[in-house]
């Protein structure tokens, strides 16, 4: 693998800062990783520095948590200030998910991902057309009983696990589902990326550790210089996006994450 020219670097540099502020900016708006954003482009940088592809996705999933710890911690933050996060349902939400998150990836040899991944998007393309079209009687009931929250915690966290998602789109699907306002579900779910992607890092710093043909500077599946050059970006428009979702009509709120469940969908089913 040769050096890149100085042009070429300056351009993966751009790339990687623009995921990041898109990252930050969609982590606040909608309660969710940015990973739909960062991992692409950060697969895309370590295609073009011609690094391993047996190890590339890994490290761009792994960078991408690394990423998301930061930001999602500031989302959640800025949400909290305003009174919007269901401590409660985060609290008994905690230990499930943090469950799943284990089992999930103790089973990821044993699962299939496709299956997972077209459940998964026939679900959130479901509800994303529900709430274009309007929410109507979506809810099941008022109230998430104690057997709902141990159950969807822990389909949320093995999923990501299984599917390298955040887990912020399904937490608020739960929660929409369980009669949740949806600036109230966006914030919550804020608090679920933290859940997931702090034992998510922890667990591919730990899978890649000592693995030939890293890029330099990475600790296990994680690449530094990466999560660096994004993470400043991403936690300055966290904020930003949080103030537009607190801004915007509840309407206008459930058209927009509407069409970026269905965009999200989109991906996983045909990307």
């Amino acid at each position: 693998m040769g050096a890149l020219p100085w042009a070429d670097l300056a351009t993966l540099a751009a790339g990687l800062a623009v995921a990041g502020l898109a990252a930050g900016f969609l982590a606040g708006l909608f309660g969710v990783g940015g990973g739909a954003v960062a991992v692409p482009v950060l697969y895309q940088v370590f295609l073009v520095q011609g690094f391993d592809p047996d190890i590339r996705m890994h490290v761009a999933i792994g960078s991408s948590l690394g990423v998301v710890v930061p930001t999602a911690i500031r989302s959640f933050l800025a949400h909290k200030r305003r009174g919007a996060v269901d401590m409660q349902l985060l609290k008994r939400w905690a230990p499930w998910i943090v469950t799943g998150v284990a089992g999930g990836a103790a089973i990821a040899n044993l699962v299939s991902g496709e299956e997972m991944k077209i459940i998964f998007s026939v679900l959130i393309a479901v509800l994303g057309a529900r709430l274009i079209i309007g929410t109507g009687n979506m809810k099941l009931s008022d109230r998430m009983p104690g057997p709902v929250v141990a159950a969807s915690g822990l389909v949320i966290g093995s999923s990501s696990a299984l599917m390298g998602i955040g887990g912020g789109t399904l937490a608020a699907t739960a929660q929409i589902l369980f009669g949740r306002p949806l600036i109230n579900a966006i914030a919550t779910s804020a608090g679920v990326g933290v859940l997931i992607a702090v034992p998510g890092v922890i667990g591919f710093i730990i899978a890649g550790w000592g693995e030939e043909g890293l890029p330099p500077f990475s600790l296990g599946f994680v690449n530094l210089p990466a999560v660096a050059l994004m993470v400043p970006l991403s936690i300055v428009t966290a904020p930003l996006g949080v103030a537009l979702a607190h801004r915007l009509t509840k309407r206008t709120l459930e058209l927009s994450f509407g069409i970026f469940l269905l965009i999200v969908a989109s991906r996983f089913l045909f990307g």
